[in-house]
């Protein structure tokens, strides 16, 4: 079984006030018996019926052996009765390992020997690789209700605040994934502050980011403990999002800038009613000024801009619309988050100087499972004694206390001695009419050591050459700042989240031969 890691030392309230998932859920459906809960494209359940079923899954998984912190993984794409079978683990007790569709056979076995799940389920589409990996249980989208059957559980597991909520893996490109543990304190403290968005009772979110990411966990566990309607996308489309906003008359919406990309670029956009809109929250990257925008110009409701880990530590949240001069920064810090800047000896920084941004919050993991050396390297102790997560993300505040974010720290470019911020270069290349996507990366440069070059994927309108595109933002640059060649591609390689792989760009410029 894992052992215990090495905690990150959280802040402690004197009642450790949080939201208790599973006693919040136990009321909607008296309160709320014909509300819709959740709905897919083929399964639609009311409060009454998803209650009952997550409830019938927990009892299920009791018998299965299932007790507090017992991890329970999944491979499965996001649906109606995902969502139950995720309601009915944590009900139960247990804690939901939801695993990373996208990642290969080797490692997800890496990610379940770590993990020590015993109960393996997966849905219809991923059976062949559950098969492989020694999956057993219901198929979650085909047969989860009929495995599911007998008396529901009475009343939710009582688990102490430190027991494992979930467990979340990072992407595992290279070596052993880690595993973040969640405790039920984290999430608890997430539900209550996640309602000033209007997560809540009346809320209809259209979830399109799969389950398996922190992203979407974030948006859709405060909506279904404060019992509100879940609509899932198996995959998200720009088309078929447009089309199931306007067909559920969609309140809120968590997405990540490519899809905020994808979606204003659909043809038929302004053709579908979001008049229902009353949120929309962007995070795992920066989103481009410009693009906010023209989500501002087009897109009905509220755009904030959510800047936070996995982890937890640093929370920042930007309300595009009432700060128009501040869409180059991710914001200011939450009430209760204390963010910071250190230098690469540690050392805390003044603002306006940059630096690696740390942050400390009422939600922080407890650490990463089995990997005690890996949760003290991203753990910062301050003067006073306290832990920060350090989120390995370099930026500075500003005098108003919004926080600007440069660079990944190890994908900073150092050129000739000066440190160059590939997000200022992008920030440039973003500006020219032609440019729809861009990332800037370090290659080798036997005069520099290492050089920035663009990588542009054109609107499909545009016509520029990579040559002129570098002249246009090298005159808009400074001296030490410029690129030393763009060249043009179709598209740029992303995580399931969006992300750009830019290590999997860099690869190729630094390989040896």
């Amino acid at each position: 079984m894992p052992h215990s890691p090495t905690r990150i030392t959280a802040p402690q309230s004197e009642d450790i006030a949080f939201l208790d998932f599973g006693t919040a859920f136990f009321r909607h459906a008296k309160e709320r018996p014909d509300q819709i809960a959740v709905v897919d494209e083929v399964v639609s359940l009311t409060w009454r019926s998803f209650d009952h079923h997550a409830r019938c899954v927990a009892a299920r998984l009791q018998a299965e052996g299932v007790g507090p912190g017992t991890p329970v993984a999944a491979l499965a794409d996001n649906s109606a009765a995902y969502l139950t079978f995720y309601a009915g683990v944590i009900l139960a007790g247990g804690a939901m390992v939801p695993l990373p569709t996208s990642a290969t056979s080797d490692v997800l076995t890496k990610m379940l020997d770590d993990c020590g799940a015993r109960l393996r389920f997966a849905s219809d589409r991923h059976s062949g690789m559950a098969v492989a990996l020694g999956f057993a249980g219901a198929v979650l989208d085909r047969d989860l209700f009929d495995w599911a059957v007998g008396e529901p559980l009475e009343h939710p597991v009582s688990v102490p605040p430190d027991s494992m909520f979930d467990l979340i893996y990072s992407s595992g490109t290279t070596g052993t994934p880690k595993g973040i543990i969640h405790d039920h304190l984290f999430r608890g403290r997430q539900l209550m502050r996640m309602p000033v968005f209007g997560l809540d009772q009346d809320a209809r979110l259209l979830m399109s980011t799969p389950l398996y990411s922190n992203t979407t966990q974030v948006a859709v566990l405060p909506v279904l403990a404060r019992g509100g309607t879940v609509v899932s996308m198996a995959k998200f489309d720009t088309l078929r999002f447009l089309e199931l906003s306007q067909n559920h008359a969609i309140t809120h919406a968590m997405l990540v800038p490519v899809q905020y990309m994808r979606l204003m670029r659909e043809p038929s956009f302004d053709d579908h009613d979001l008049s229902s809109y009353q949120t929309k929250l962007s995070t795992s990257a920066p989103l481009p000024a410009p693009l906010i925008r023209d989500i501002l110009n087009r897109w009905p409701g509220k755009l904030f801009e959510l800047y936070g880990m996995t982890e937890g530590g640093i929370s920042t949240v930007l309300d595009c619309a009432s700060f128009p001069e501040k869409l180059d920064t991710v914001g200011r810090p939450v009430q209760g988050c204390d963010a910071r800047i250190i230098d690469e000896d540690s050392r805390e920084l003044p603002p306006g100087e940059f630096g690696e941004v740390v942050g400390r919050a009422g939600a922080m993991m407890q650490g990463y499972l089995n990997a005690d050396a890996k949760t003290q390297e991203a753990t910062w102790r301050s003067p006073e004694g306290e832990d920060f997560i350090r989120t390995g993300d370099m930026g500075r505040f500003d005098a108003d206390g919004f926080l600007t974010l440069m660079d990944r720290k190890k994908d900073m470019i150092l050129s000739g001695g000066f440190n160059i911020y590939a997000a200022d270069l992008e920030r440039v290349l973003r500006d020219h009419p032609d440019v729809s996507d861009v990332a800037v990366i370090a290659v080798p440069s036997e005069a520099w050591g290492e050089t920035p070059l663009g990588l542009v994927v054109l609107k499909p309108e545009g016509q520029a050459t990579g040559a002129e595109i570098m002249d246009w933002a090298n005159a808009r640059l400074g001296k030490t700042q410029r690129l030393s060649r763009v060249e043009l591609r179709d598209d740029l390689p992303r995580s399931s989240i969006g992300k750009i792989l830019k290590r999997k760009l860099r690869a190729s410029f630094w390989e040896q031969p």
